[in-house]
């Protein structure tokens, strides 16, 4: 429930400052409500559209029980214990090690991996791996996510009109509606960037409860620890060239390295998982 109510606030946060942004922008009445209009067009575009956008930014390729049998076996026997509709089965063509989840609800969900995961991952850890994603798709954190990279995004549009206005505006519309010339420059330059602090605070929040559910779905919390660490120790050799909006649906931080402080990292520090995971087992074993 703590996560589940972290989550909201951040939502709310994030639509409050596409709301804020958009008065900077247009300014007065007609600013709030364009913004309040924005939230809602962007929301409902990634609600509905949010599966198909990231299947083909990864270039997901639908397969089937005859062409992948041991991968779909394993999602459809997961789905079946969390009691959730069989989700579509994708492989990614990349050798890179990865996998992620998309759709709105488990009625209209995917679980895609990458060629390389299977390459790499025992059974057990693959498990692991596919029940994080359907764990996901049960708390819904596939659209949440969705509509936190939509939002940002439309932040950071807003954010790159207002600097258009200021160069080339001459800055009259700021004057007449009272505007501090200050705060415009602020909010060009910080709000996209509390735009993306909100989207990957979220993004993290949610990985911490999808591992917690893949572990109790399993039973087995530590094959997820071991594939956690084989998959990063994979990311640092091979990065997965991904699309940043889309670059928290993944398991894994798809980039080499941790050059970026936990404020701007889509995912917690992997060893920070693992011990949550190992915990949870010893929590396991004491009942």
């Amino acid at each position: 429930m703590g996560n589940q109510l972290k989550t909201a606030i951040l939502l709310a946060t994030l639509s409050g400052l596409l709301i804020a942004i958009s008065y900077w922008v247009i300014g007065g009445t007609g600013g709030l409500v364009i913004g309040i209009g924005l939230a809602a067009a962007t929301n409902l575009f990634s609600w509905y559209q949010s599966d198909k956008i990231a299947l083909a930014v990864y270039n997901a390729q639908p397969v089937s029980a005859a062409e992948a049998p041991g991968l779909y076996h394993i999602v459809q026997k997961l789905s079946s214990r969390a009691n959730i509709p069989m989700p579509g089965v994708y492989i990614v063509p990349s050798p890179t090690a990865n996998a992620f989840a998309t759709g709105r609800d488990p009625e209209h969900a995917a679980v895609a991996v990458t060629a390389g995961i299977l390459d790499i991952l025992p059974e057990d850890e693959l498990e692991g791996v596919i029940a994080h994603e359907l764990t996901h798709i049960i708390n819904r954190d596939t659209l949440t996510q969705a509509v936190a990279a939509t939002v940002a995004g439309a932040v950071s549009f807003l954010a790159q009109m207002l600097s258009y206005s200021m160069w080339f505006g001459g800055g009259s519309r700021d004057n007449e509606r009272g505007g501090n010339p200050l705060g415009v420059l602020a909010t060009v330059i910080f709000a996209p960037i509390a735009a993306t602090v909100i989207q990957l605070a979220i993004s993290r929040t949610r990985e911490f409860s999808a591992d917690a559910g893949a572990a109790k779905l399993t039973g087995n919390p530590r094959a997820l620890a071991r594939a956690l660490q084989r998959l990063e120790s994979t990311a640092r050799q091979m990065p997965l060239n991904a699309n940043p909006a889309f670059e928290p649906l993944l398991i894994i931080h798809p980039i080499s390295g941790q050059f970026l402080g936990n404020l701007f990292s889509s995912h917690p520090a992997t060893e920070v998982r693992v011990e949550a995971l190992l915990q949870l087992e010893r929590q396991l074993i004491s009942r």
